[in-house]
């Protein structure tokens, strides 16, 4: 490990101004000190942010605003998540092990970085870890990758299981800059495809601070979290579906579906839910929602089995949340 600058941040004031480029932020630090003992990451400088004031979880105008630095643990036992946005709890709860979740932050788990074998071994060419140098994966093994989203210079997937139900619950990102300005920022404008510059991931800025996450007003209907993996856990999925379906009368008035473990970033599809509401729900609705869903993969040789996997994942959702309506 490369040696570095520790500042013990007592404000977000203090935080945003005592870093900037080639510095990092670190809290739970379950993914970045792995990261920096692999010489992965190198900060010059690290600020720690564990003794601010965003430990809150918090009922904001019928939503919840969730602290930046709230354990994951915390986030998953929370009597209100758990009652009003289940999915949240379930992909947290479906995420790593109970000692990672008692130190992993909400902020820090939407930051978390791929889990690309090449973008770990830094004897390997990798756009996301030194850009420019190539993509390895797309020559190698390529089973936990990404069929959604991807470009010719990185097919790395994401890996978080909390930010597939985020995007699913329309979560927005509050980020504090240097300057001391707090914006607001939808998840699904948090995160940047890769292109042609896959080492940046989010709109955040090298000073920025993410203090909280806010949820809207739990939505109505039904929610689950399935996930599929190559054991029961500590695994990173091959294929998650968040998913919340309303009904009323035997038909979809209403959905919403995320999905991990095939995309580079939480994946969701507008037009797949368009294909759902105001439909009688049924096998080949479902397949029909698949096929819209999967019309733009581009699956490599070793991971071409996410795509019959992602189909039927999404179908036994569908007909878990639908019941005895999707026969």
């Amino acid at each position: 490990m490369k040696p570095f600058d520790y500042i013990r941040a007592d404000s977000t004031t203090h935080a945003t101004r005592a870093a900037g480029q080639g510095a990092n932020f670190i809290a739970g630090g379950t993914n970045l000190l792995d990261l920096m003992k692999l010489e992965v990451m190198a900060p010059h400088k690290l600020v720690d942010i564990n003794r601010l004031d965003l430990h809150q979880i918090t009922e904001v105008d019928g939503g919840l605003r969730i602290g930046a630095l709230v354990s994951n643990s915390d986030l998953a036992a929370d009597m209100t998540v758990r009652k009003q946005y289940p999915v949240l709890s379930e992909a947290l709860l479906a995420g790593a092990s109970g000692q990672l979740r008692n130190k992993a932050t909400t902020g820090g788990n939407l930051l978390q970085r791929t889990r690309c074998y090449y973008f770990y071994d830094t004897a390997m060419p990798c756009n996301k870890r030194e850009p420019g140098t190539g993509c390895q994966a797309m020559e190698g093994a390529t089973r936990l990758h990404a069929i959604l989203g991807t470009s010719d210079a990185c097919i790395a997937s994401h890996p978080s299981d909390m930010a597939v139900a985020m995007r699913l619950l329309d979560a927005v990102v509050e980020i504090e800059s240097a300057g001391g300005a707090v914006r607001s920022v939808p998840l699904s404008e948090f995160y940047r495809l890769p292109g042609q510059t896959p080492h940046i991931e989010t709109v955040l800025e090298p000073s920025d601070l993410i203090i909280a996450v806010t949820l809207p007003a739990p939505a109505k209907g039904a929610q689950t979290y399935r996930k599929v993996r190559d054991r029961a856990s500590y695994a990173f999925a091959m294929v998650s579906v968040a998913a919340r379906v309303q009904m009323d009368e035997g038909t979809i008035t209403d959905a919403a579906l995320a999905f991990g473990g095939i995309g580079s970033q939480p994946w969701r599809n507008p037009a797949v839910e368009k294909a759902l509401i105001g439909q009688k729900p049924s096998p080949e609705l479902f397949a029909k929602a698949a096929d819209i869903l999967l019309a733009d993969a581009k699956p490599q040789k070793d991971n071409a089995f996410k795509v019959p996997l992602t189909r039927r994942t999404l179908i036994a959702t569908l007909k878990e949340l639908c019941g005895k309506d999707a026969a």
